[in-house]
């Protein structure tokens, strides 16, 4: 028995018992919690669902949030849009790492980044890249439209 057989043997072994894990619905926790950010058991989860340093990376600048803030963050979310929602679209697991392309809308109840949307609503994408380790989120990549969304809640 060649090298290449014993290991092709160890893939289809590893596929045939579920060691490729099928991460997305660890993943889907940190959606719930974006739409529903008030919820205790949603932050149960998602803390669940995340490694001790998870971090969230937003931009180049050098800085992230740590875990406890962005439960912070999207806590005050949840107050500034109470109907926020945040809908998985498609999602895509390739080894580590997790794809997901998400649909995010919502009615600020006042301003929204300096925006006064008159009660206007906005209906954004967003692109996440969550890299897993030992069956936990470590660390998510993200982008949202948020110049879309100010766009549309100040009516131009």
């Amino acid at each position: 028995m060649t090298f290449k057989t014993i290991l092709s043997s160890a893939a289809v072994a590893a596929f045939a018992t579920g060691a490729f894990a099928d991460d997305t619905t660890t993943v889907t926790a940190f959606y719930d919690l974006l739409s529903n950010p008030g919820s205790k058991d949603h932050v149960a989860a998602f803390v669940d669902a995340t490694s001790e340093n998870w971090v969230s990376v937003g931009d180049y600048s050098g800085n992230s949030k740590t875990r406890d803030a962005f439960i912070g963050q999207v806590g005050g979310f949840g107050q500034l849009i109470p109907d926020l929602n945040w809908a998985v679209q498609d999602i895509h697991q390739d080894g580590d790492f997790v794809t997901v392309r998400s649909r995010a809308t919502g009615t600020p109840v006042a301003s929204f980044f300096g925006v006064d949307g008159q009660g206007r609503s906005f209906d954004i994408m967003t692109i996440d890249i969550h890299q897993l380790e030992d069956g936990k989120i470590a660390r998510s990549w993200h982008v949202e439209d948020w110049a879309g969304a100010l766009q549309q809640l100040s009516g131009k």
